[in-house]
């Protein structure tokens, strides 16, 4: 399908989803949100597909919910009967994509201003890069609102006490993209002008693995964090037992043995 708000394109077996509504710092409206919700399900559906790459167009990366559009009552509008989706009974979710339940992995590559819901793609990205222009903070209480998930989401990534101050300070003081990799809350910051080719740098690396593999990886280490230790070992250990029956499992050692590059079906 075609889309009025992000760009979708997929190449090398990398999907690049970019915000794409640089006149209004790519703010999440209801249309976005619908489109976002589309382009993952593609990606993930998508055979073709190994990783998908998050950016934005212009000098934000996501200035977070579309302040123009949200109803006086503040409550998100669904395209179903209200309450009628289990969705709708979840935290909302706006621009994240669904991490809980997808396999491929998600590279975040920050390019801007990145405060509000657009934090919620560095807390759930499976790798996140930062240009060194990029800014982060979160608004909420500046505009008379709770921060929700958004800031439960940083007080697992940050430490309680910048997580604290990050919200409790609102718009009135941002976090530099040095200082949210010195934090851990970034990997790695680069000049801006190189930003989506250190991204796509990035993603090749992780093609160069085996694709199941990697899902398989992805999946213990997301999985796993809610659990207490032991059963996530158990869980993880499950992983690993259904990848070694794939085809893959037997063209990796047998490529390490012949000194050739493997040849991964992702089967």
């Amino acid at each position: 399908m075609g889309f009025e708000t992000i760009r979708y394109q997929v190449e090398d077996r990398v999907a690049t989803i970019t915000f794409d509504r640089p006149e209004a710092l790519n703010a999440l409206s209801p249309a976005m949100v619908r489109e976002l919700r589309q382009a993952y399900a593609d990606a993930e559906a998508d055979d073709g597909v190994w990783i998908l790459l998050v950016t934005g167009n212009g000098r934000a990366f996501c200035a977070g919910a579309d302040v123009t559009e949200i109803p006086d009552d503040g409550r998100v509008v669904y395209d179903e009967p209200y309450l009628s989706t289990f969705p709708q009974w979840e935290a909302p979710q706006e621009g994240t994509p669904p991490f809980r339940t997808m396999t491929k992995p998600i590279l975040t590559a920050v390019n801007g201003l990145c405060c509000g819901a657009g934090l919620d793609l560095v807390t759930t990205g499976d790798i996140v890069i930062a240009s060194d222009r990029a800014e982060f903070f979160d608004p909420h209480v500046s505009i008379g609102l709770v921060s929700g998930r958004e800031v439960v989401r940083l007080a697992r990534a940050l430490p309680t006490n910048i997580a604290m101050r990050m919200a409790l300070m609102g718009r009135h003081e941002r976090m530099s993209a040095q200082r949210a990799y010195d934090l851990g809350l970034v990997s790695e910051v680069v000049a801006h002008d190189r930003l989506l080719e250190r991204a796509r740098e990035i993603a090749h690396t992780v093609n160069r693995n085996a694709p199941l593999a990697v899902r398989g990886t992805r999946l213990a280490i997301r999985r796993g964090r809610d659990l207490p230790l032991y059963e996530a070992e158990v869980m993880a250990e499950a992983f690993r037992e259904r990848v070694v029956r794939t085809e893959d499992a037997k063209e990796g050692p047998r490529a390490f043995v012949e000194k050739r590059q493997p040849n991964w079906k992702c089967s």
